[in-house]
């Protein structure tokens, strides 16, 4: 929290500096202050302000590699006259366990093209999805959401 208040005062200053301190000066400042207190991360005990952003910034990498990745597989696969389409449901094993998890790690499979989440089990450990494509043997998906999305999520939001 010490991180994030320095982080917060050397954003504003910097703004006020600026000849117009409006919202988008504090965001950029916000950007520039957050790279010059990362060499001071440490210096206050252990936080985890530098490192949880840097995890989020992650997951939406990730997330909008895979989307594009997703958006033109579809968008090829309904642009051209092959169907390369290979629907299956997969039952996969949930490590989540607190419902931000569960409903980040669902909603991002939805958005992604090609995929949906539709149910989730009683008992919260186990994730029904409708892939478009899929590659390889059911294990190979269960693997690929389950390292790819699903971890990150849970590496940002814990």
């Amino acid at each position: 929290m010490i991180m994030f208040a320095a982080n917060l005062v050397l954003a504003i200053v910097m703004a006020s500096m600026l000849a117009k301190a409006n919202l988008e000066a504090i965001l950029i400042s916000m950007c520039v202050a957050f790279f010059l207190t990362r060499p001071l991360r440490n210096s206050f005990g252990p936080q985890g302000y530098h490192q949880r952003i840097e995890k989020l910034l992650g997951l939406t990498g990730f997330f909008l590699y895979d989307l594009l990745k997703s958006s033109f597989k579809v968008a090829y696969d309904v642009l051209t006259p092959t169907f390369m389409a290979k629907p299956r449901f997969l039952a996969v094993p949930l490590d989540a366990q607190t419902d931000a998890e569960i409903l980040l790690t669902a909603n991002l499979i939805s958005l992604t093209p090609g995929s949906l989440s539709l149910d989730i089990s009683e008992d919260r450990k186990t994730l029904l999805v409708h892939v478009m494509f899929v590659e390889g043997s059911a294990e190979e998906m269960h693997q690929s959401l389950k390292y790819g999305m699903e971890r990150r999520v849970m590496e940002a939001l814990r």
